[in-house]
């Protein structure tokens, strides 16, 4: 998942929305390098991509990626979802996009001193972009794999994506709509489990 569904998943606990973006940055164990109800929030992210990664629905969709890029479908799948979420927006959550995107923007500004030197930019980057309510817009998606491909150590391989994944424009939603709902189920799961364990009462 991407940083619009890891929000909407997190909402609306402001650590959880902070650690939605925190669980991109920090690695390894946690051990209380930030406050509780952010590390219960980066948790949530990374039971939500553990979860993703291992769906029967994500399987079958990769391998209907060409074989050049079977290897980066996570990558392009998670920031596609971003764009159908926003263009489904009103069938997954009450307000409007632009709403809620402001929202999320002001939990992130209050809680950015909580945050790592990499969130804190990322959320500054979010803010003053307003990257959230971008992602409705289809080169938004394949503008921002190729960014991310700059960063890949043999080349980028997401250079030039946009005509190998038109084809695979209806599966990649079909995938979102089948798969979607279920995720919503198992992090509203999680979070209950977190309550439970006395790991979000601090928020």
């Amino acid at each position: 998942m991407n940083f619009l569904a890891h929000f909407h998943l997190a909402w609306p606990d402001p650590g959880l929305v902070a650690g939605a973006l925190e669980g991109d940055y920090l690695k390894g164990p946690l051990c209380g390098q930030c406050s509780r109800d952010i590390e219960a929030g980066v948790k949530l992210h990374r039971a939500v991509d553990a979860y993703t990664d291992s769906h029967p629905v994500l399987a079958a969709l990769r391998q209907q990626f060409p074989p050049h890029l079977r290897r980066y479908a996570g990558i392009v799948t998670d920031i596609s979802f971003d764009h159908y979420l926003s263009l489904n927006w009103r069938q997954y959550h009450p307000h409007p996009l632009p709403d809620f995107s402001r929202a999320v923007y002001r939990v992130l500004q209050a809680r950015q001193p909580e945050l790592g030197p990499g969130a804190q930019r990322m959320a500054q980057r979010l803010t003053d972009y307003d990257i959230l309510n971008a992602y409705h817009r289809w080169d938004a998606v394949t503008g921002t794999a190729e960014r991310i491909g700059q960063r890949l150590r043999r080349g980028n391989a997401l250079a030039g994506l946009a005509p190998h994944l038109q084809p695979l424009r209806p599966a990649m939603e079909a995938a979102f709509v089948d798969f979607y709902p279920q995720l919503q189920d198992f992090a509203a799961d999680f979070r209950r489990r977190l309550n439970q364990s006395g790991a979000g009462d601090s928020y």
